[in-house]
């Protein structure tokens, strides 16, 4: 008895010095909170502040009609709609907040709707975050979920995004905007945090090569073969070559050298895509019965052809050498992300970075012949793509989507070689995230003029 007494009374002490530690660590709020996890498909009518969903609109005199309805579903009964009821200023929805937000973690929202008499969905259609502090201020700009699927009658909207420091809620807004005969009912809410996106590393390797008077399409196209053997590291994961690589140097007609696709020329270019390892994208001449086009290719690492694109703009030269325009702007899925491509003239034109932005693009190949590099930063930063150019009369380089060159390659035979990573994000200061905010805000519903269709003599042809 005598041993065990001292033992107890020295637990019994024990147990109380360190009983305040213990119950700081159950409730001091210190303590990881749960994930946030909110989903709903269930709207009852006359139920929506309980269920804390509220109407909102700028003013009163620009909202439109706020309700809820069973009228469309997706799920269980009941959807939010919003009518704008022939009001060409309307602009609201629905708004509810989201507690215990935590700064620098990741968020998705999803969100599906079904809409009648909307023109431009893409802007009058709206599914956004607005993230706020401790003093319900905003914090930084709110974020889109910009990237949508047809899923039969109804679109899902869908992002991933960082909230930003500071912030404590997300305020879940779902707005109509601007389509005076337009409805939108909303369904299928879901908004929860998600693991941050992994990085998506790709080695870029754009080569910088002009072989000048090799006398044969061959021998030309071995010069770019022997530069790749030399210059390209093993590891990377694309490889583009310039414009023409086929009659560069030759002397020789678009037509002369011109091979169906698949055929020839890519069977070469899968040789160097399975000896690299790599993604190979070149620029060629394809010949398509009478046709003779100016083409991209894109071969995988086992060299399958993945692609090819038509370059659309031809410039006079082109039309006159009998070259055939393209008449679309496809993008490709790669084991790393999507590819798009544009060649030479397009960059004079905004049209051709913009499809394939819109369709998801995660970088942009450029083979080009020349022309000004303030286009490429202009297509990049406008569109907030990687962009690689490989050129002869045009720098050969690999861009951010700032508009920023990442690498440059400046002496012939050399390469322009650096590390992307796809997933990263490009925030502008005071404008937030513009990659998903140009697709949520751009017009394409706005026709613009013929081009040339003056209707009145403009003052530089008057005598």
């Amino acid at each position: 008895m005598s041993y065990h007494r001292p033992v107890m009374r020295m637990n019994r002490l024990l147990a109380w010095l360190f009983l305040p530690i213990f119950c700081l660590a159950a409730f001091s709020p210190m303590r990881a909170a749960e994930p946030v996890r909110f989903k709903q498909s269930a709207f009852v009518s006359g139920a929506a502040g309980q269920q804390g969903w509220e109407p909102w609109s700028h003013r009163p005199e620009t909202a439109p009609r706020i309700f809820i309805t069973e009228e469309h579903s997706l799920g269980e009964p009941g959807s939010l709609a919003i009518a704008a009821d022939g009001k060409p200023t309307a602009h609201g929805g629905w708004h509810r907040p989201i507690q215990g937000i935590a700064p620098g973690r990741w968020y998705r929202l999803q969100a599906s709707y079904r809409a009648s008499e909307v023109p431009a969905e893409n802007w009058q259609v709206v599914a956004r975050i607005e993230w706020r502090g401790a003093d319900n201020k905003r914090k930084d700009q709110p974020d889109y979920a910009a990237w949508a699927s047809r899923q039969g009658d109804w679109t899902k909207l869908e992002g991933i995004f960082q909230a930003p420091e500071s912030s404590v809620t997300a305020i879940l807004q779902f707005h109509l905007l601007h389509a005076p005969r337009g409805t939108v009912w909303w369904d299928a809410i879901h908004f929860e945090e998600v693991a941050p996106p992994a990085a998506r590393p790709v080695t870029v390797a754009s080569v910088n090569l002009r072989p000048r008077n090799t006398g044969s399409k061959q021998a030309s196209l071995d010069a770019f073969a022997e530069t790749v053997r030399k210059q390209v590291p093993a590891g990377a994961d694309l490889i583009l070559l310039p414009e023409g690589i086929s009659v560069v140097g030759t002397s020789l007609s678009y037509v002369q050298v011109s091979a169906p696709v698949p055929g020839s020329d890519t069977e070469f270019l899968a040789k160097l895509a399975r000896e690299k390892k790599a993604y190979v994208a070149a620029g060629i001449y394809e010949r398509d019965g009478d046709a003779v086009y100016n083409t991209s290719v894109l071969l995988d690492r086992q060299g399958n052809l993945v692609g090819k694109y038509r370059k659309v703009y031809l410039p006079r030269e082109e039309l006159e050498g009998g070259i055939t325009p393209g008449d679309d702007y496809p993008v490709f899925e790669t084991d790393f992300g999507r590819v798009g491509m544009m060649i030479c003239y397009d960059v004079f034109f905004p049209d051709p970075a913009r499809a394939l932005a819109v369709q998801g693009a995660d970088i942009i190949l450029m083979p080009i012949w020349g022309g000004p590099e303030r286009l490429a930063v202009a297509r990049a930063l406008e569109n907030r793509v990687y962009l690689a150019a490989s050129g002869y009369d045009h720098p050969t380089y690999v861009m951010d989507p700032n508009g920023e060159i990442l690498s440059k390659a400046s002496e012939q035979g050399s390469v322009a070689l650096t590390t992307i990573d796809l997933n990263q994000r490009h925030r502008e200061p005071w404008l937030g995230e513009m990659r998903t905010r140009r697709l949520r805000e751009i017009r394409t519903d706005v026709p613009l003029p013929a081009p040339g269709l003056l209707g009145v003599v403009p003052g530089n042809l008057k005598p």
